[in-house]
């Protein structure tokens, strides 16, 4: 599955790559996440429950952060395995660009695969389903770094 896209957000560049290493943050705005935990400066891991479709998975794996230029872009990478459910596994070019002061544009490229019984499911509902989850983490994550007044707008977990 490949997905990519663009997201304005209403932060200066250095809000947006500091917020895009932050544990914390990259928590609240990813959706069905559990724990992130950073283990160094480049590697987390996580859990994270989801349901697509009909199967409801929680999933641990390991994320890294590679090929990082500050604050313009970086390569995040993870596994996760889901038990019965299956595996996901990919990755993610982000690269950050301002617009002016206070706007930052993030553009992202994703490659990912499944495999097990979410891979049973259909491209056509992993895809609507990833789609969905990258528009909720990014209007999270959007929120989030642009502070109290967006924060209250933000759609709960």
């Amino acid at each position: 599955m490949d997905m990519s896209g663009t997201e304005r957000i209403e932060a200066p560049i250095g809000a947006v790559w500091q917020a895009l290493n932050d544990p914390e943050i990259l928590r609240q705005a990813i959706p069905g996440c559990e724990s992130l935990d950073k283990t160094s400066d480049t590697d987390m891991t996580a859990k994270v429950v989801l349901k697509i479709g009909p199967i409801k998975a929680k999933f641990e794996g390991a994320v890294a952060l590679s090929n990082l230029d500050p604050p313009r872009s970086y390569t995040i990478s993870g596994e996760g395995k889901g038990g019965m459910a299956g595996f996901a596994k990919g990755g993610a070019e982000v690269a950050l660009e301002a617009d002016g002061d206070a706007v930052t544009v993030l553009t992202y490229n994703v490659k990912a695969e499944v495999g097990g019984k979410i891979a049973q499911l259909g491209s056509r509902l992993i895809d609507s389903t990833a789609k969905k989850l990258a528009g909720e983490f990014f209007s999270r994550f959007a929120a989030l770094v642009a502070g109290p007044a967006q924060e209250a707008a933000l759609p709960s977990a």
